[in-house]
């Protein structure tokens, strides 16, 4: 075999299947080609990576890039220029823009909107909706897609599938795994007139109560258990939801999310309406038990959840002001402080961020270090010390939860199937993203 490679990374502490290992790695023609390189070997570029860790390249599996529509908040373009600059390479985009994401022409267009736009690697969620529900089956496994996403409570947009006759033929129809959002919609009506007569995002958590996502939860296991359909239920922030999905992990997968491990409820009275996110930001008991989730195994991915607002719109008195926060270009650097504070393991990081997501929804060709597999790398340096401010934020409205917040561990370059497109903080090249492509989606038309 030619010693001579596209690219080499050199002296680094690599995150692979067999564990750490100070390995060199050779890229060629996008992929690894070899771990574990005589020092005669040769590039056309070579990264000195002494002092760093290289990781199998992060996947952020849930983001709201607002394009179409609603480009004033967002565009594939701003959202997928933050993804790099925090160290993320692939991301999958979900269906609340303007139009709903709800047929094979949008899913089309979203695509042809991201090439030649998009920073990273990318896939779309269709939207589940009453009128499509039978037609998602045949759907979902075009190529982009990343599968088929259910709100069952309504959040940001007009997707709503809230009963339960029509998310039984919602799973019904397909094989893939269906990305959930679990809030009881019935509940919600209920208890609104709490927001509405609080009139403060401290009552956010207090409206949309922990029995509103356990109750939606428990409905999604049952009708997911007749139909023998995987599913992954999104954000899960409470403690009843982790202690009831433990008892079902034969067929469903949980995420959780940066905010609700790092944020508690007392971020309401700092930040206002800027901690308001559907399901909301918990008291510290239901956070304990997220954190129990992950030591435990019950947790399968982490995802941002980046669900970006104008601060004119999250200006407005609560609780007419929108849900959502920042999150794809922090998930690194806060995930990788609560490694630094010892709340996690760096491989523990690396199997929720990469190995997870591959291995929930069936990605090809990504999420770990290994020969034949895309060269895609997240390298950090897990002892810089750095303060994430708002200045620093890609996204077009600007802002962060976390302004202000010192964080122990930095993603300081990011590599995209062998192209180099961050390092120390300078974004390279011109946008490379490429559709991401699935296991389950062979023959790809």
């Amino acid at each position: 075999m030619s010693d001579r490679y596209d690219l080499i990374l050199r002296n680094g502490t690599v995150l692979t299947p067999n564990g750490r290992q100070q390995i060199d790695i050779g890229v060629r023609g996008g992929r690894v080609a070899a771990l574990g390189l005589p020092a005669s070997a040769e590039a056309a570029e070579v990264i000195d990576c002494t002092g760093l860790h290289v990781l199998p390249g992060v996947i952020d599996s849930q983001c709201h890039f607002r394009e179409p529509g609603l480009e004033h908040k967002e565009d594939l373009a701003t959202g997928t220029l933050g993804a790099i600059k925090g160290g993320v390479t692939a991301i999958f985009e979900m269906p609340n823009t303007k139009p709903s994401t709800t047929t094979p022409e949008a899913i089309a267009d979203k695509l042809a909107r991201a090439k030649g736009r998009a920073w990273c690697d990318h896939a779309f969620f269709i939207g589940a909706a009453p009128d499509n529900a039978e037609d998602l089956g045949a759907w979902e496994t075009l190529p982009g897609c990343a599968g088929v996403k259910i709100f069952m409570g309504s959040s940001t947009g007009s997707l709503l599938v809230e009963q339960d006759a029509v998310i039984a033929r919602v799973l019904a129809s397909g094989r893939r795994r269906v990305a959930v959002h679990c809030e009881d919609e019935e509940r919600l009506r209920e208890r609104k007139h709490l927001a509405d007569e609080g009139a403060h995002p401290r009552f956010h958590h207090v409206w949309r109560d922990p029995e509103t996502a356990l109750r939606a939860t428990k409905r999604l296991v049952k009708l997911a258990e007749a139909a023998r359909r995987r599913v992954h239920v999104l954000h899960v922030t409470t403690a009843q939801e982790i202690q009831f999905l433990k008892d079902h992990k034969d067929l469903v997968t949980v995420e959780v999310l940066p905010q609700h491990l790092t944020l508690t409820a007392d971020a309401y009275e700092t930040l206002g309406t800027l901690a308001q996110m559907n399901p909301p930001i918990r008291e510290k008991e239901h956070q304990d038990m997220l954190w129990w989730g992950i030591a435990q195994g019950v947790v399968d991915v982490i995802g941002s959840d980046h669900a970006p607002h104008t601060l004119e719109e999250k200006a407005q008195t609560y609780p007419a002001t929108p849900s959502g926060m920042t999150g794809v270009q922090t998930l690194v650097p806060i995930m990788l402080d609560h490694v630094a504070a010892g709340r996690l393991t760096l491989e523990r990081f690396v199997d929720l961020t990469s190995a997870g997501p591959a291995r929930v929804f069936g990605i090809a060709g990504k999420g770990r270090v290994a020969v034949g597999y895309d060269a895609d790398f997240t390298l950090v340096d897990l002892n810089a010390k750095r303060t994430i401010e708002n200045a620093w934020i890609a996204s077009r409205c600007g802002w962060t939860p976390f302004d202000g917040k010192t964080v122990t561990g930095w993603a300081v370059a990011t590599v995209i199937r062998g192209t180099v497109v961050m390092r120390d903080d300078e974004v390279i090249g011109d946008p490379l993203g490429r559709p991401v492509r699935f296991q389950e989606c062979y023959p790809e038309g």
